[in-house]
């Protein structure tokens, strides 16, 4: 596979012993490889207890004097009414469900502060809550680019390849779910390839299908495949990422598909995408006070199915252009909405998702990491547990980028350098490196030095920092084109993990009588 750039006559040197070292050493393809990070440096809490209560009570007079929609399922609608909320028909199929202050908190009360998401590789499976964080790629894009082909339509050609590349890189945790949409696979029938993909070209954990209860269905029952029933109605292995319809309303395919991870006791994930000034409040604080009733609304779902399913509370802030109406990514309201959502997951005691690596740039350029960063430190430094959007998101998610994704992957490693903050004993206070030679002696060849000088600092597999000269010499190569070689020289050297032959007969025996029994649907 070629590079796709004008840099030839550089080739042989860029690909060089040095550069395959180098890789080697950091681990860019392929290496040190940690299943998830246990964060070492404590979160970053901006609000004081009684601002804190403030929105809690607010969200708390949300549920109880507004309330919310809930639309066509009356399962969920009974299991609210019994458990004690007020439910107002406003059709036969549409009602206003309230609940009484502190009824929702109390519910929650039986989600796991911390589980366990089992992966078909035991080495990675990953712990979601606590001082856990996990990484995940991006999700939901219509759209893939790189800079060969432009912008077009995703196919499940393009999905597995961002399932390989995730796969690749020991800087994400979990293959996440929906990377891109598979346009050329009918819609009623992509989530049983897109799940196959996750499982056959990936070892890590993965995300199923939402989009209809049966494609829930379908999405559990292949994980039961792969795990066995027994082992699957014990344990989480799948995880459904579920979005309320803002403002305050919980649609029938959310509620059923909910209803339908719960009762397997597999995890589902609860997502207001709150765009402040068109669904929520332009005020952060409002938007933060909504996203919360939201969120709890429909995680207490999950608990009146089955108290102690894995639940996780999630929050997706973005503001909007005062001069287009569009959502922006990667702007500091947003950053600082992410930061308090940390603090009141904590003070409900469950696992938090919330930001990633948002921008609304159409190229993997200096707009798109900085808006990145911005955003990505949020969710460090508040305390998120699982980061979905981790890598590859552009366009305001409606491209996933082939580009980006490596971009990003190579900052998540930046990350696990920094979360695990700094140790300080007699070994990394170092005063035999400056006894050693003494002053007015360089450092280069102490013991300390020669010691730690490969693991001391992380190494990026992407960036540049030779003398300009040098870079020069090399065709002066920007970051975009050096991931633009990268990505392809991942994709040439992946090798699928081993899988058991009779199990992935039986995945793909399951997929094609499920594919049979229906007709195709393009809408």
């Amino acid at each position: 596979m070629s590079d796709g750039d004008d840099t030839g006559r550089h080739s042989k040197r860029q690909r060089g012993g040095r550069q395959k070292m180098r890789d080697a050493r950091v681990g860019v393809e392929a290496g040190v490889h940690r299943p998830y990070i246990v964060r070492g440096i404590p979160t970053y809490d901006i609000l004081s207890e009684e601002s804190l209560i403030r929105i809690e009570a607010t969200a708390d007079r949300l549920l109880a004097e507004i309330g919310i929609e809930l639309r066509d399922d009356h399962e969920a609608m009974r299991l609210y009414k019994t458990a004690g909320a007020e439910v107002t028909d406003v059709t036969d199929d549409i009602w206003r469900v309230r609940f009484p202050p502190g009824m929702v908190r109390e519910i929650l009360k039986t989600a796991p502060a911390e589980f366990t998401q089992h992966a078909r590789n035991p080495a990675n499976n990953v712990q979601i809550g606590g001082r856990n964080v996990v990484f995940a790629p991006s999700y939901g894009s219509p759209f893939v680019m790189d800079l060969d082909r432009g912008r077009r339509y995703g196919t499940i050609e393009d999905f597995q390849n961002f399932v390989k590349l995730s796969q690749a890189s020991p800087w994400l945790h979990h293959s996440g779910g929906t990377v891109c949409e598979p346009t050329d696979v009918p819609v009623n029938k992509r989530h049983l390839d897109m799940v196959y993909a996750h499982i056959r070209y990936s070892d890590r954990a993965y995300l199923g299908s939402i989009t209809a209860p049966e494609r829930a269905a379908d999405s559990i029952e292949l994980s039961r495949i792969l795990f066995g029933a027994d082992f699957v109605d014990q344990n989480c292995v799948v995880m459904g990422n579920f979005n309320t319809t803002s403002p305050l309303v919980l649609d029938g395919v959310t509620a059923a598909g909910i209803r339908t991870y719960a009762a397997a006791n597999q995890g589902s994930i609860h997502l207001p995408f709150l765009l402040g000034g068109a669904v929520a409040p332009l005020t952060i604080a409002g938007m933060v006070a909504q996203g919360l009733a939201e969120s709890m609304s429909s995680c207490a779902l999950a608990q009146l199915v089955r108290p102690g399913a894995p639940t996780i509370l999630a929050s997706f802030f973005s503001s909007m252009s005062l001069k287009t109406g569009s959502p922006t990514f990667g702007t500091p309201e947003p950053a600082i909405g992410s930061l308090v959502m940390g603090q009141l997951a904590r003070r409900l005691n469950m696992p938090l998702r919330c930001a990633g690596n948002f921008s609304t740039s159409k190229l993997p350029d200096g707009q798109a990491m900085q808006q990145s960063m911005m955003s990505m430190m949020s969710a460090i430094q508040g305390g998120a547990n699982y980061v979905l959007h981790s890598a590859g998101f552009l366009d305001g998610l409606l491209s996933m980028s082939y580009e980006k994704h490596v971009m990003d992957t190579d900052m998540c490693g930046a990350l696990h350098s920094y979360m695990d903050g700094m140790a300080v004993d007699d070994d990394s206070l170092a005063f035999e490196a400056l006894a050693e030679l003494g002053p007015g002696q360089h450092l280069f060849s102490t013991q300390h030095t020669l010691r730690h000088y490969e693991t001391a600092y992380w190494d990026s597999g992407l960036d540049d920092n030779q003398p300009w000269e040098t870079w020069d010499e090399q065709g002066g190569i920007d970051s975009a084109k050096r991931a633009n070689a990268r990505w392809k020289k991942i994709l040439a050297e992946y090798q699928a993990p081993p899988i058991d032959p009779g199990t992935d007969e039986a995945l793909r025996d399951f997929i094609t009588r499920r594919k049979d029994a229906v007709q195709d649907m393009w809408y």
